[in-house]
């Protein structure tokens, strides 16, 4: 039996809505909307396929330094759900051209005063 405070449709289009305009984010380098959508906070955590980074500061050094080669990638099994008005995981798993590596993306979400962002996210890749 679903709770009323879990998946409200309302929340859950919000949140839909922030996790793909944050992939198109992604996949076109558009580091101002990805350094928006994530806490600028110290606390903010996000461990990658091959850097874990510690805070607002550690990522946005990632997001500059990074290539903006290669970033398309096809989403699929994409999982968001929603407990209550103000926080939210998005979980998706991904593949790009030219390998066979299937990628796995996970992201916590907060709505704060200045809308939804990333407070974590993990980045892993299986073979």
């Amino acid at each position: 039996m679903k709770s009323e405070y879990i998946d409200r449709p309302a929340i859950v289009a919000e949140v839909t809505a922030a996790f793909y305009r944050y992939e198109q984010a992604l996949i076109s380098n558009d580091t101002v909307v990805l350094d928006e959508l994530f806490w600028h906070d110290d606390r903010t955590v996000r461990l990658g396929a091959g850097e874990n980074l510690y805070g607002i500061e550690e990522i946005r050094a990632f997001r500059a330094a990074r290539p903006s080669a290669g970033l398309d990638r096809q989403l699929q099994n994409t999982v968001i759900i929603t407990f209550g008005e103000d926080f939210a995981v998005c979980s998706t798993e991904f593949t790009r051209e030219g390998t066979e590596k299937i990628g796995r993306q996970q992201q916590t979400w907060v709505r704060l005063p200045c809308g939804w962002r990333i407070v974590a996210a993990q980045v892993s890749l299986m073979q």
